[in-house]
């Protein structure tokens, strides 16, 4: 798990991203001072419960959900924010924030 402080970043970030929009773990991880991406997965899984923090807006890089456990309670969160799948499951690229 990350130190508190690469955390407290991963948080930050994610707090921003907009409704309607979506971001990768990787561009996450960027925007922190040494955070992976795997870190970023890591830190949305653990979120405790009741977390206002909008997990579900942060994709994979291939702009298709993570196959995990709450794939399809994000996929019902982010079409409820107006955003949108192809037929292969991708969320398109002018979605992506920043």
């Amino acid at each position: 798990m990350a130190r508190p402080e690469v955390l407290e970043q991963i948080y930050t970030v994610v707090a921003q991203i907009p409704p309607g929009r979506v971001t990768t773990y990787g561009r996450v991880a960027q925007m922190t001072e040494g955070a992976t991406p795997r870190m970023v997965g890591t830190a949305m899984r653990k979120l405790p419960d009741g977390s206002t923090l909008p997990w579900q807006r942060v994709v994979s890089a291939s702009r298709r959900l993570a196959d995990h456990g709450g794939a399809s309670r994000q996929r019902e969160r982010l079409t409820a924010e107006g955003v949108i799948f192809d037929a292969a499951g991708r969320i398109p690229a002018h979605l992506l924030w920043p």
